[in-house]
């Protein structure tokens, strides 16, 4: 089968591949060999600037797309561009892509596309925004626990206030993502009042920053008084369950064995 010219300059027999990548919290230790084999076999890298940023010595020499915060359905398309066109593509998503990650649009758009059959997809896992918090505390995830972003932009706050009555209701451990931001201040306030109607404000509570990258910042506070914390985008808070207790100035969940 004869070559064809592709995007960027490659050649290659008919259609690529698109690996989505978990780069984890964002520093090299924390990456996956799968992860690192993967970019270093990838043509082109796709991803937002920040993520690109933290593995620019491994993409070194390689075709870079970046695109911002709001962009990530511009990058789901250009990968699946350049994977129609032959080339091998890494679309980068932070944590892990098939938690708050890039892997479900993508496949929703590649499912769409006129020009995907025969494209290879590989979704890569990664450590998760939630787990890289936990291991700064301790060990409060050690029980049933549920994960709710407090981003509205794609959610109505209505649903996102439903689910966290529910889950505390339900007496999980909850792990906060997009806890707050400048446009959203009060959002935190606003889950932390709903909580407090199912737990004790005594309930432990951690708050990460830069969790597993350069920078790393934890506290352990309660319910009652987290909110005085420098929490914003970059930081995951962790609210205990009625069994999660602060261990040595670590938070433990008791997983139920018996001591």
């Amino acid at each position: 089968m004869a070559e064809k010219e592709l995007p960027g300059g490659y050649r290659g027999p008919g259609p690529g591949e698109i690996a989505v990548v978990g780069l984890g919290p964002g520093g090299e230790e924390e990456m996956t060999p799968r992860a690192r084999r993967a970019l270093e076999r990838a043509q082109v890298v796709v991803g937002y600037r920040t993520y690109v940023d933290l593995i620019a010595p491994l993409v070194k020499g390689k075709e870079i797309l970046i695109s911002g915060m709001t962009a990530e359905v511009d990058r789901c398309r250009q990968a699946v561009e350049r994977a129609a066109g032959g080339a091998r593509v890494a679309l980068v998503s932070g944590g892990d892509p098939g938690v708050y990650g890039m892997a479900g649009l993508l496949l929703e758009i590649l499912a769409a596309h006129p020009r995907a059959k025969g494209i290879k997809v590989e979704v890569i896992p990664g450590v998760t925004a939630a787990t890289a918090a936990a291991a700064a505390l301790g060990a409060p995830l050690a029980h049933d626990f549920a994960a709710i972003s407090l981003s509205d932009r794609l959610t109505p706050w209505e649903v996102i206030a439903s689910r966290i009555e529910h889950a505390a209701a339900a007496d999980f451990i909850l792990v906060l993502y997009n806890p707050r931001s400048r446009g959203r201040p009060d959002h935190l306030r606003r889950a932390r009042d709903i909580i407090l109607r199912f737990r004790s404000p005594e309930t432990p509570v951690g708050v990460v920053r830069n969790a597993g990258r350069k920078g790393e910042e934890t506290w352990i506070r309660d319910l009652a008084t987290f909110l005085d914390l420098p929490v914003d985008m970059a930081s995951t808070v962790i609210v205990g369950n009625s069994r999660t207790k602060v261990v040595d100035g670590r938070m433990v969940t008791p997983r139920g064995y018996r001591l």
